[in-house]
């Protein structure tokens, strides 16, 4: 038998676990009570009811053992349990939280397109046809958009990593400029600021195009959510166990209560609503580090000086 089996009898049978405890009382009494009626030496009478009251208490204090050993085993599995069923029940919670916002999110574009194919059908100018056209297309992108998200996430715990070499440097510079040349953010600033003193800076090991989404995501999430004149900034450096990259970015910073959801699947906060987006940018980012080994975290502020970063902490190429 064992130990799972026992524990399993021993909850499922209270007879069973009480038998047990006070076995060694049980012999102890048996002991004692041999001890005055076969102890041969008669003289010795006091010793022999000694002898008696030895093996009654030593029985006692095994069974007060026992009772301490099985009442923690008890409460440890009771707390496993409990564990258990809150683990359960936070991943159902969150399970219905993700479909509720799912439904929210197909809904809106879905919306907008029957509003635009309305639209379409009952404009009496090329001009309001054309931005009706425009609105069905704007609909269906964001649809799109949603869609090749959810399928990012969904491959990630399905696809090996790669585990090569990654210069981060380069891996920067080339996000900074795949987000700057898109038609909104060409004319935006983006300060790309790297460590270089006193070593060269040391590679990660990794899946380089998941690190350049990740990296890609954060810095266009730091241009959508700041003017022409907020600045934006990249920084990278090494702390000696891991590269640390920050954006930087001086928007309207995020309320606190939102911090501790923002990583959530399809969450969107408040300075989130009317900005395209498919709500899982940054929930893509923490997944993608946790991958690598690494951690993700978020300070904001919506006072002076006002603004967020988002940093990322990549475990150095051994």
């Amino acid at each position: 038998m064992g130990k799972d089996d026992l524990n399993r009898l021993m909850i499922k049978k209270p007879w069973f676990y009480l038998l047990l405890l006070s076995l060694p009382l049980l012999l102890g009494v048996l002991a004692s009570v041999l001890a005055q009626v076969f102890w041969q030496p008669v003289p010795l009478l006091v010793f022999r009811i000694d002898i008696g009251m030895v093996a009654f208490v030593f029985g006692l204090f095994l069974s007060l053992l026992l009772a301490a050993f099985a009442t923690g085993m008890r409460r440890k599995e009771s707390q496993a349990q409990r564990a258990i069923a809150e683990s359960q029940r936070q991943t159902e919670e969150g399970r219905i939280r993700f479909l509720r916002r799912l439904d929210h999110e197909i809904k809106n574009p879905l919306t907008a397109l029957r509003a635009a194919l309305v639209n379409v059908r009952e404009c009496k100018t090329e001009d309001e046809r054309q931005r009706a056209i425009g609105n069905a297309g704007r609909a269906v992108g964001n649809m799109i958009r949603l869609l090749a998200d959810l399928r990012k996430l969904s491959d990630l715990g399905e696809r090996p990593l790669e585990r090569l070499p990654v210069e981060v440097p380069e891996l920067l510079q080339e996000m900074v400029d795949a987000a700057k040349s898109l038609p909104a953010y060409q004319r935006r600033e983006v300060n790309l600021l790297i460590s270089k003193v006193p070593s060269p800076f040391p590679p990660v090991t990794g899946d380089r195009d998941l690190l350049a989404l990740a990296v890609y995501n954060l810095v266009e999430n730091a241009l959508k959510f700041t003017s022409g004149e907020e600045a934006v900034e990249v920084r990278a450096l090494e702390d000696g166990r891991a590269i640390v990259i920050e954006i930087a970015d001086s928007g309207p910073g995020i309320p606190p209560d939102e911090l501790s959801k923002i990583f959530e699947e399809l969450y969107r906060g408040a300075n989130a609503r009317g900005i395209e987006g498919s709500g899982l940018g940054l929930a893509l980012v923490q997944r993608i580090v946790e991958l690598h080994g690494g951690q993700t975290e978020v300070r904001s502020r919506q006072d002076e000086p006002r603004g967020t970063v988002f940093t990322l902490r990549l475990p150095v190429r051994k």
